[in-house]
């Protein structure tokens, strides 16, 4: 099983919390799905050998959100500090 944690934008309530949950949870290999709203971070434990992440990220965009992809060190950093 593999777990990662996924930086979702378009989340602004709970019916997209329960939207993201149920459909994702409903996906073969997928064995849990948790959404962080106020992070804005969507956690996903799923069997690698039956699903690949690809394949969750793009249900994710197929429901109305954007995956992000994660910052480099240098681009999470604040932008005045540079």
């Amino acid at each position: 099983m593999q777990q990662v944690t996924l930086n979702v934008q378009g989340m602004s309530c709970r019916s997209c919390v329960n939207k993201i949950e149920e459909n994702i949870g409903k996906l073969n290999g997928v064995e849990s799905v948790k959404v962080r709203l106020s992070e804005g971070k969507v956690d996903v434990i799923f069997i690698e050998n039956i699903i690949e992440l690809r394949e969750i990220k793009t249900a994710i965009k197929d429901n109305g959100y954007e995956v992000l992809e994660k910052p480099t060190e240098e681009s999470s950093s604040c932008s005045c500090c540079h």
